[in-house]
């Protein structure tokens, strides 16, 4: 049918940029345009560094939009404690912790689909998280994680001391 976005399974995503997924849920912005041309296809602020708890919203939501997905790969440097696996609305995801240090998270969806989400530290003051979500979902762009969070002071280590806002809003 004519001007009907296709069905995630296709490889393609809808057009149009989505908030927040749902009340008391971290906050999760995706770039979903055809040609997935930024550097990055969105952002999550997590509340905390329990990946326990933060991650099965975070693969719900996604889910919900891409499909069923396989794998997620993320920064043990981040994350308090990193199981190796975690089962979400009864189905297994297998997690890969590296020490790279990037401010990513990789999702997978089926055997190659890869996405690259910007991870905003839970500590970011508000409007340096939302400049960077914002950044991050932008069609054109071209920067990395590490230099959104600096360019935008969502990074701990790029705030001037005493600067210490807390937590997604």
């Amino acid at each position: 049918m004519p001007g009907t976005d296709p069905p995630p399974a296709t490889g393609l995503l809808a057009d149009g940029v989505h908030e927040s997924v749902s009340p008391g849920t971290a906050p999760l912005r995706l770039e979903t345009t055809h040609d997935r041309r930024g550097v990055l296809d969105g952002a999550w602020w997590p509340h905390s560094r329990d990946i326990a708890v933060e991650l099965p919203a975070l693969v719900g939501a996604l889910t919900e939009r891409l499909g069923p997905l396989t794998r997620v790969g993320l920064d043990s440097a981040a994350w308090d404690g990193l199981p190796t696996r975690l089962v979400v609305d009864g189905r297994v995801v297998h997690l890969d912790a590296s020490s790279v240090g990037d401010h990513t998270v990789l999702v997978t969806r089926g055997d190659q689909d890869l996405f690259s989400l910007l991870v905003v530290p839970p500590d970011a003051p508000p409007d340096a998280a939302r400049a960077a979500m914002d950044e991050a979902v932008r069609a054109d762009n071209r920067k990395g994680a590490g230099q959104i969070l600096r360019d935008t002071g969502a990074d701990p280590l790029s705030r001037p001391i005493g600067s210490n806002d807390a937590g997604p809003a």
